[in-house]
């Protein structure tokens, strides 16, 4: 059975900016609200840490921040995936080195690749690396699909320990599960699917509605895990209108907005990405 990163909570954190910078005073409070909440684990420099528009020196500070402030309570999982090998090998060497417990590795976008160069993609990361790597499926935003034969030949590599499975498409998670077993763990990546990828032996999710609300994200996956499968239904169904609203527009637009109405200075997204409309605005504000 390979290693398990984390089981439950995983959130992927939004990364907040003042006046366009990163605000890593902000960004510490994020964290350790995170902790105080009963999260499992925090995902930095992922796709709601929007990755696409931070510096190689942002990523760096931002890893470093969130590995200092956790202080072993809880793992700290790096966003390292590029379309470029070489820049994904560096990144998570550079993860590694400050102290990060795990990768998780999107697929190459835009140029996109054959299965065959998601095998030499991944494996050639592993090989870089001696933490933990979980790769992630977002089809919806790579125009790459990992096939789960594919994830079969790569459950081989022993470092290689898990999939972020946001492809929607459940059927595939369950031929993921049958035809990898113990070798490959299954993480949630999309919040209305948390108690479908756990009823196919899923360990949890990598969570944007735990920006919000960590301890409920959390009590989903442990009541599963503990039995009390009619209350982990009701929290899941009960959340549904805000989870849905929190992708209604682009995320992270949405969180980065129920995120600063909880209290926290998180300004807008970078662009491309832009402010919040004011009708989703006025829908978050009477779902919290």
């Amino acid at each position: 059975m390979k290693d398990i990163l984390f089981k439950g909570c995983g959130t992927a954190i939004v990364t907040p900016f003042k006046d366009g910078n990163v605000n890593l005073d902000e960004f510490k409070r994020l964290v350790d609200f995170q902790i105080e909440n009963n999260a499992d684990s925090i995902i930095v420099c992922g796709t709601t840490g929007e990755s696409p528009t931070l510096s190689v020196d942002e990523k760096k500070d931002l890893i470093k921040c969130a590995v200092e402030t956790a202080n072993g309570q809880i793992p700290i999982i790096a966003g390292t995936g590029a379309n470029d090998t070489r820049k994904a090998i560096e990144m998570s060497q550079i993860a590694e080195k400050l102290g990060a417990d795990g990768l998780l590795v999107v697929t190459p976008y835009y140029n996109k690749c054959t299965q065959n160069g998601l095998i030499e993609y991944y494996k050639s990361i592993a090989e870089s690396v001696s933490i933990p790597i979980i790769m992630y499926n977002v089809p919806s935003r790579t125009g790459v699909n990992i096939a789960p034969e594919t994830c079969y030949e790569l459950s081989k590599t022993p470092n290689i320990v898990a999939i972020k499975e946001a492809s929607g498409n459940i059927s595939k998670v369950a031929k993921i599960a049958s035809i990898c077993g113990n070798n490959l763990n299954i993480y949630s990546g999309n919040d209305d699917q948390i108690l479908p990828v756990l009823s196919l032996g899923g360990i949890g999710v990598i969570s944007v509605l735990a920006n919000i609300k960590p301890n409920l994200v959390h009590n989903i996956c442990y009541d599963f895990f503990d039995g009390n499968n009619k209350n982990a239904t009701k929290l899941q169904l009960d959340n549904l209108p805000l989870t849905n609203a929190l992708f209604e527009e682009v995320n992270p637009i949405p969180i980065k907005y129920a995120v600063s109405k909880i209290g926290f200075d998180c300004d807008t997204p970078r662009s491309p990405l832009s402010p919040i409309s004011l009708e989703l605005a006025q829908k978050l504000d009477r779902l919290l």
